[in-house]
């Protein structure tokens, strides 16, 4: 427990390096899964270039896969539900307001750590007109090989429980249809999620959805983006060599 907390603060702050553009002041929050009761988040209000061990709450999965399904709550319910899913009531501090999809997100497979992050270069993709229509392929292996074959797009939806029980039903509908959980997670006017196995992962694929942003910005300069085939990215994901390498990158 204590070993996959020092893995988390140190990513936090990595994802926290002004030099990154990932986030400013309070921006942000991380998790990561310590057992299959519960998890790590951060708490309300911490920042991510400085946060130490004292800035997460340890936090149940019970209640906060409950409020995915349960009834309407408003938000004096809310924080207090997210005061008492802490698994030490006395601790100080709130989890995130966005601690449920965290919950959502760390309950899949191969799923141990949780990266929200706001980059510029992603924020002036999801802030922009073009949003969905400049997402839908994608222009590079590496893009392929690090962040999969797709993201996974939400709309615009309240932060908080609303945008947990949004991510909550998509990220399943996505599932289903492709058969493979999304490595990145883009939300509309918000920002950047990435799902990942180790802290070490999460970043690099942070750095990659970040790289591939700037670059299709950058096309719109020469035309507009000129993406893969359908059949390209499908052989970049399936080619053995490719997979090789995920597993030499994921280890750092």
């Amino acid at each position: 427990m204590t070993d996959m907390l020092d893995q988390l603060v140190n990513l936090s702050k990595n994802l926290g390096l002004p030099a990154n553009d990932y986030v400013i002041l309070g921006e942000g929050n991380t998790s990561a899964k310590i057992d299959d009761q519960s998890f790590w988040v951060k708490k309300s209000g911490a920042e991510l270039a400085t946060i130490d061990a004292d800035g997460f709450a340890r936090v149940r999965f019970e209640p906060m896969l409950e409020m995915l399904t349960g009834p309407e709550l408003s938000d004096d319910e809310i924080t207090q539900a997210l005061f008492a899913a802490k698994v030490d009531p006395q601790s100080p501090g709130k989890p995130s307001v966005e601690t449920a999809f965290h919950a959502a997100c760390l309950q899949l497979p191969d799923v141990n750590f949780v990266a929200h992050t706001h980059p510029t270069a992603i924020n002036m993709l999801t802030c922009s007109v073009a949003f969905e229509t400049a997402t839908a392929g994608r222009l590079f292996p590496d893009e392929i090989v690090i962040c999969g074959v797709a993201p996974l797009l939400i709309p615009y939806i309240d932060p908080g429980l609303p945008l947990a029980r949004e991510i909550y039903r998509r990220l399943y509908q996505y599932i289903d249809e492709r058969g493979e959980r999304p490595k990145i997670i883009l939300m509309q006017n918000h920002g950047l999620i990435v799902l990942a196995p180790t802290a070490q992962q999460a970043q690099n694929i942070t750095a990659m959805a970040v790289k591939a942003a700037r670059i299709l910005q950058g096309t719109y300069a020469f035309g507009g983006p000129h993406f893969l085939t359908p059949a390209d990215v499908n052989r970049i994901h399936t080619r053995p060599d490719e997979h090789y390498r995920q597993k030499i990158i994921g280890k750092g």
